[in-house]
């Protein structure tokens, strides 16, 4: 029987997915520009709920497929955020301000995403609280400026050596490719899971992280009314 492209797109996520990922309603993906020119017109917003998109890196690099990325995705009527790429090494102002200078402040936008990733070298150069500090200080002039708490994205390895015990209201995102459910040392939840970098979406050509949202259909649109993109 001939699946279609659709079909056969569907067909490929679902042989891609945890069964435990499955079992979450709402579906996201995210993307920088390693997975080169984007074809929007081909992704539904009704398959998926949110995409994130790679803005910037440390104090000074910008992703070059942002722009283009960000205007057709809202284009398409998909919810779209924005990352970045957090360097423990390079001040945390600096880092804010390369991301508020390259992402426009819109109501409708989901919140920021500080992107938290495990560098021995720099953990090295640092204490936890001066390390503490400076997260802290990025998620506050990112918060202070779009007007909606940042999400963290973390591997569970960074989380217990550097967050574990701090920012306990602060929502999570979870790598992990390994467990049918991503579970935290202290029992904390998440907010979004990254259970995967093969997925294969039509109009992307290249491997591509898929997400879920912790929560019911009913949760994700009490969140979207929570930060303002949808109405009350």
């Amino acid at each position: 029987m001939g699946l279609g492209l659709a079909g056969f797109a569907l067909f490929l996520l679902m042989h891609n997915t945890p069964a435990a990922a499955q079992d979450y309603p709402i579906q996201g993906f995210d993307v920088s520009h390693h997975q080169g020119k984007i074809n929007w017109k081909l992704i539904s917003p009704k398959q998926y709920h949110f995409v994130y998109i790679k803005a910037t890196e440390g104090g000074d690099y910008q992703d070059p497929s942002f722009q283009d990325n960000w205007l057709q995705a809202r284009e398409q009527g998909l919810h779209v955020g924005a990352y970045h790429y957090y360097r423990l090494c390079r001040d945390a102002k600096i880092q804010a301000e390369n991301f508020i200078a390259t992402v426009p402040k819109k109501w409708d936008a989901l919140a920021p995403v500080i992107d938290l990733e495990y560098d021995a070298q720099c953990l090295a150069q640092s204490t936890q609280q001066q390390l503490i500090q400076q997260i802290q200080l990025m998620r506050f002039l990112l918060q202070q400026h779009y007007g909606k708490a940042p999400i963290f994205y973390v591997s569970k390895p960074f989380y217990h050596v550097v967050l574990m015990g701090h920012f306990n209201k602060t929502q999570l995102w979870i790598r992990d490719y390994d467990e049918p459910d991503p579970i935290l040392k202290d029992k904390r939840g998440w907010f979004f899971w990254q259970y995967s970098k093969q997925g294969k979406i039509a109009g992307i050509s290249q491997p591509v992280d898929l997400d879920v949202y912790a929560g019911s259909e009913q949760q994700w649109q009490s969140y979207l009314r929570y930060i303002g993109i949808q109405k009350k």
